[in-house]
This record gives C-alpha cells, structure tokens and sequence, in this order.
C-alpha cells in the first residue's frame, strides 16, 4: 500500500486499524469463563487404618520419640488433632487410659474406619505408645492441603 500525504488517507488507514483493534477486543472480551478449575481431591480414604499398630519402620524417629518420650509426643498428636495440648496427661488415672481410648475412638470416626472399641481398649491399655504413633501416621496420611494457586489476599 502506498499512502500520499494527503490526510483523508491517513484517516482512513487510523480508521481501519482502529475498526480492526476494536473487531480483536470485541473477539478477545466476548469469551466469558463460565466455570473456574475446582480443585480434586485424590480419594486416599479406606475404612481401615493406613498402617498396623507395630508398623514402627514407616517413621522410626517418631517412634523413638514417642517410646523415650511418651507424654510429650502423646500431648504434641493430640494437639496436631485439634485438641487440647494436655489431655493425654490425664491417662495417669485409672487402668485403661480414658484418653488415649477415646483419640482412637474419635480419629474412627472421623476418618471412617472400621475396627472395634474393644480393640481400641486393648492398644490404649497395652500398647499405649504404639497406638499413638498408629494415630500420627493416620493424621499425616489423611492430612489433604489444599493449594490455592494465584489467590488474592483480600
């Protein structure tokens, strides 16, 4: 195209690519995004427990932690389960420990697997600190995080 100097020309070329920039920005703005990526959730649950009560290999250092150092790992899963950091303290009464017995009986719950409450008795009353590394290592492989990606804080 060749263009003279005479300004009709050039108005008429402004106008065209203006007509043309307006014809992309009406094609670029009418596509509207009807729905947003919902996240997915992977479906990790079972109606059993992850791991068996003596599965101590699948984390030794907490194992030795809770063996050496009973009450504070007991008081540190129980805290990390949304309770109150002291409870376990409270097992030094009585024969089978009240709380230990009852995280078992509520992590069930919460997480839909099926065992008995006289099983959960047993591992309270005998196997105290393997019962609540079981708990940990349950709470770590349901623990789902949910990413937000390019959220904004308001």
């Amino acid at each position: 195209m060749h263009f003279s100097a005479d300004t009709g020309c050039n108005r008429t070329y402004d106008s065209e690519l203006f007509q043309h920039t307006n014809t992309q920005k009406a094609i670029m703005t009418s596509k509207m995004v009807i729905s947003q990526p919902q996240p997915v959730m992977d479906a990790r649950d079972s109606d059993e427990w992850g791991s068996g009560i003596c599965d101590c290999v699948q984390n030794v250092p907490e194992c030795c932690c809770a063996f050496w150092c009973y009450p504070c790992f007991a008081c540190k899963t129980t805290k990390k389960y949304g309770q109150c950091l002291c409870l376990p303290l409270l097992d030094m009464f009585g024969f089978v420990p009240p709380v230990t017995m009852s995280m078992r009986v509520s992590m069930r719950q919460r997480y839909g697997i099926k065992d008995t409450m006289c099983r959960d008795c047993l591992f309270a009353t005998f196997c105290s600190p393997c019962s609540w590394c079981q708990m940990s290592r349950e709470m770590r492989r349901r623990n789902l995080q949910v990413v937000l990606v390019s959220a904004k804080n308001t």
